[in-house]
């Protein structure tokens, strides 16, 4: 995660970032809950997208067909199913 997405996400969730100052300020619970949800969600969803890509690393540059289809789509349909999952963290 790189600094900007790490201020960005700061800004939303209210805080403003004072990058002059040499002294840790005190921010109240509720502003820290908020920044670490979105610290989830953006990991969360890093994740999810990691997975979405590795189940297509390894396919068959040609249409597939018979067995070796089944196993194009079975990989596919992990990641899917792990990408859901991961996503799905964040809804409980």
């Amino acid at each position: 995660m790189t600094q900007d997405e790490i201020m960005k996400m700061a800004h939303k969730a209210g805080l403003h970032i004072a990058t002059d100052v040499n002294w840790m300020p005190i921010i109240s619970l509720g502003y820290a809950e908020r920044f670490a949800k979105l610290v989830a969600q953006h990991e969360r969803e890093a994740c999810a997208v990691a997975a979405e890509k590795e189940s297509l690393r390894g396919l068959p540059e040609e249409q597939p067909e018979g067995e070796e289809l089944l196993r194009a789509c079975a990989q596919i349909a992990g990641g899917v199913l792990i990408a859901d999952a991961i996503r799905a963290r964040g809804q409980a």
